[in-house]
């Protein structure tokens, strides 16, 4: 999406702004102003539609998607003991790591020649395409046929946070717009009562990456995501303050939309029409959110078939309101689940036990998911999207190397992430990785590949979908990334 010329009344609007005009905006706004200045040659606000920047757009492409849900396990899981399994690490179990493996590596907690550890879960193949799964992964085997396994990912980062940026920004610092914003950009939402982007948090604790993973960086903020609860009120501070009314909220709402209107006719900066639409879908929201959020609506089957408890906070929950909003015509749901750093640190940590806890708490759900979308008619254009960061060590944790708690390190070279729906192929395995788990070697995916190939299905070029921000234009992807044509279905 390329920014379109610089509209008349926009151009005349830049002509008449004197220095003067000029200074005093910037004293009066300080820095916050002069960053505007430097969005105003997008012409963002110039716009067809820049009354409704949430207004649903066609792709330039032809889309397989026309939403997506990301589940992301913030912390890496440990793909071989979960999608990779590798017998001859199991039979070297034990020795230590060969030094061409380690020669010239840097790792996040191990030093000195670590030992190899071989998996301790059972291994079998699943459905049509013979998928290998872990016996830690129950409910994951019954949709073996929905799903395609991308086992030879990679990545530039071998730390959370930069690892978690890298994935849904493209870049390793704070300040890029993210994956879900991207999409919301180019495509708007189908729903104006219900923001474009929504993000939901379970385990009690914000991906190491923070806010940036979900935030719209230099896009307007109306294409950030929005976090919703599935305890207590679903967004914070919607809700009317005691002693107002809806008419006088309204009322309120319209007397600051005249101001902004009139900020925006003076000066044109990008981010009022951002902020009138954004006062106005809180307004909205106020009623159309808790209906849609409210999961006691749901039959006794279906949350059981989640494992959901409507009232509670869960990965379960978000599952549940995930398949709610895209229902409902949101576009990108993003569900992160903290707790998948498996260093061996504390018995949570453990591969074995630690490890059968935390996914009898998640595949359950997100297998649900994909079997309620497949009846529901919605799964062949919803795009889910599960998995980490990175993956872990072949070897043990070296703080941990010593102790009964089984943990692998952070590993950036080898990780698996699963697809289902939204135009990709059911029962299929694409890469693979050497027969100790350390190095792809045979169709890798890296992360800038991943989110070519999602903007791929939602119906964009990834190298055009493009905002110009301080005289340059900028992509989700920057210079790198190629669409995984071979995972389509």
């Amino acid at each position: 999406m390329n920014p379109p010329s610089l509209h008349p009344v926009r151009a005349e609007q830049l002509r008449l702004q004197t220095r003067r005009h000029f200074l005093s905006s910037a004293g009066q706004f300080s820095l916050g102003a002069i960053a505007l200045q430097a969005l105003q040659g997008n012409a963002f606000a110039a716009t067809a539609d820049a009354d409704h920047p949430l207004a649903p757009k066609r792709p330039p492409l032809k889309a397989r998607a026309k939403r997506v849900i990301y589940l992301h396990m913030s912390g890496g899981p440990p793909n071989l003991d979960i999608f990779d399994p590798k017998p001859a690490l199991v039979e070297q179990n034990g020795k230590p790591c060969p030094d061409s493996f380690l020669k010239g590596r840097t790792f996040a907690f191990t030093s000195g020649v670590p030992k190899l550890m071989g998996s301790p879960r059972t291994f079998k193949q699943y459905g049509k395409g013979g998928l290998w799964m872990s016996d830690a992964v129950p409910n994951f085997h019954t949709v073996a046929d929905d799903v395609t396994l991308l086992r030879a990912m990679h990545t530039d980062q071998f730390n959370h946070a930069p690892a978690e940026l890298l994935l849904f920004t493209g870049h390793i610092r704070q300040g890029r717009p993210s994956l879900g914003s991207w999409a919301t950009y180019g495509l708007g939402t189908e729903n104006q009562d219900l923001p474009g982007f929504v993000t939901l948090i379970s385990s009690g604790t914000q991906p190491s990456g923070g806010q940036g993973c979900w935030g719209s960086g230099f896009l307007p903020s109306v294409f950030q995501g929005v976090q919703c609860r599935s305890k207590g009120d679903p967004v914070l501070f919607a809700n009317d303050p005691p002693g107002m009314t809806r008419d006088l909220r309204r009322a309120t709402l319209d007397a600051l939309k005249d101001l902004n209107q009139r900020q925006q006719n003076e000066l044109g900066h990008a981010e009022t029409v951002t902020r009138i639409a954004q006062y106005e879908l809180a307004f909205r929201m106020q009623t159309s959110v808790p209906e849609v959020m409210d999961i006691s609506r749901e039959s006794a089957a279906t949350l059981e078939a989640y494992g959901a408890k409507p009232g509670e906070a869960s990965f379960a929950n978000n599952c549940l309101l995930a398949r709610r909003l895209v229902e409902k015509g949101v576009r990108f749901v993003h569900l992160f689940d903290w707790g998948w750093d498996f260093h061996g640190t504390n018995p949570a940590e453990d591969i074995r036990d630690g490890l059968t806890k935390k996914m009898a708490k998640t595949d359950k759900p997100a297998a649900a998911l994909i079997k309620d979308l497949k009846e529901r008619g919605l799964l062949d254009d919803t795009l889910i999207v599960w998995g980490g960061e990175f993956g872990r060590t072949p070897f043990r944790e070296g703080r941990t190397a010593g102790g009964a708690v089984l943990g692998r390190d952070h590993y950036p070279d080898c990780f698996t992430v699963m697809l289902a729906g939204g135009g990709v192929k059911g029962g299929f395995s694409f890469g693979e990785t050497d027969e100790m788990g350390f190095a792809g070697v045979k169709d890798k995916v890296h992360v800038h590949d991943l989110q070519a190939t999602i903007l791929h299905l939602l119906g964009f070029d990834h190298e055009r979908l493009t905002y110009r921000f301080q005289g340059r234009d900028f992509r989700l992807t920057d210079v790198h990334g190629h669409v995984v044509k071979s995972v389509l279905a």
